[in-house]
């Protein structure tokens, strides 16, 4: 049985652009940092446009003077820009991108054994655009099931998601703002900013993991390991997913993990951490095997919501949950709460009797 462990929640980016890829405009490295630090970010990955930058992303991203923070863990990472969709490329250390980049057209199990090479990350972005990720899903480690922060144009890539989890496989969810167009290097917000900027930037939305410690190769861990909810801003309540699965009162499981079902009723318990809007009428779906299981009203005063299922045993069952409710205000990029509409928040799934190696 899964028990309860100590570590660090911390929020960031998994998905900006610079002035580096060359589609952008006034989005320097160090104003996209220096507002990661404003707004507490712990961690933010910049993936610029691989074939953008001619592929040498190493000379350009990671070897900016102001590529560098002393309160964010900075990942390394670019956007694979390819015929066959984009993938984030992420690592917690310098990797060789050119071999990847040059791997791109590749068959499916030869851009895995060159994945394998430097050992990084493969993230799915935005799977239903018209650059949607076109390689097999066995290839990649998570998914962007929340791209910028309009959540309607989402919902196609949150079915994909949830077509993987009802297949066997366990698919961390991530968000990611992609934002290309950003604030102006001072970061003068009472000037006149681009539409993108306004409703869209670092943190729209914001993805939350549960790190044993505040490093980039345990944030990369805890992506993997599915141990994240996805907010519509940082201002944002962070929604948790947890069960007690030995009936001890104690809730023992959190997302990401996978247990053997006894065939016995298990409590579930979602709460909601910080950033609510006081006494607001958040309400809990919850899904089962992509399927709606459940729609109920958070309790107003503790955010917390119990309910009771029971996993068949022997059988594959998931859990995961959306928020629904107001949006805490975003000041820094305003335009960002009426683009998210009611979805505050989403979870990663609890997982039973699933096989950790398909």
């Amino acid at each position: 049985m899964p028990q309860l462990r100590t570590g660090h929640w911390l929020k960031g980016d998994w998905h900006v652009h610079s002035r580096h890829s060359t589609d952008t405009s006034h989005n320097p490295v160090g104003a996209i940092i220096a507002f990661a630090e404003e707004i507490g970010f712990d961690y933010l990955a910049i993936t610029d446009h691989d074939n953008h930058v001619l592929g040498a992303v190493a000379d350009n991203t990671w070897a900016d003077p102001d590529h560098r923070s002393e309160t964010v863990q900075l990942l390394y990472g670019a956007e694979l820009t390819a015929p066959r969709g984009h993938i984030n490329i992420l690592s917690a250390t310098p990797y060789d991108h050119q071999r990847v980049f040059d791997a791109r057209d590749a068959r499916d199990w030869d851009l895995l054994a060159v994945k394998r090479e430097p050992g990084v990350h493969f993230s799915a972005n935005h799977p239903t655009t018209k650059n949607h990720y076109g390689y097999s899903f066995d290839l990649a480690d998570s998914i962007e099931i929340w791209n910028k922060s309009t959540w309607e144009k989402n919902i196609p890539a949150q079915r994909i998601w949830d077509d993987m989890l009802l297949s066997g496989r366990m698919l961390g969810a991530r968000g990611g703002s992609d934002a290309h167009h950003g604030l102006p290097p001072e970061l003068d917000f009472t000037r006149p900013q681009t539409l993108e900027a306004t409703a869209n930037y670092v943190g729209t939305p914001t993805t939350w993991l549960f790190a044993s410690e505040r490093s980039p190769a345990a944030i990369l861990e805890a992506l993997e390991r599915c141990r994240a909810s996805v907010s519509a801003n940082p201002n944002n309540p962070r929604v948790e997913l947890w069960a007690d699965t030995d009936g001890d009162g104690m809730m023992d499981m959190m997302m990401g993990d996978n247990v053997q079902p006894t065939g016995q009723p298990i409590q579930f318990e979602v709460r909601l951490i910080g950033g609510a809007v006081p006494r607001a009428p958040y309400k809990v779906n919850i899904i089962k095997n992509r399927s709606d299981f459940a729609c109920l009203p958070i309790d107003r005063d503790t955010q917390v919501l119990r309910f009771i299922d029971t996993p068949l045993a022997g059988e594959r069952t998931y859990y995961r949950v959306e928020i629904e409710g107001p949006q805490s205000p975003f000041p820094q990029v305003p335009n960002c709460t009426t683009q998210s509409g009611a979805m505050v928040a989403i979870s990663n799934p609890l997982y039973f009797n699933y096989n950790p190696d398909f």
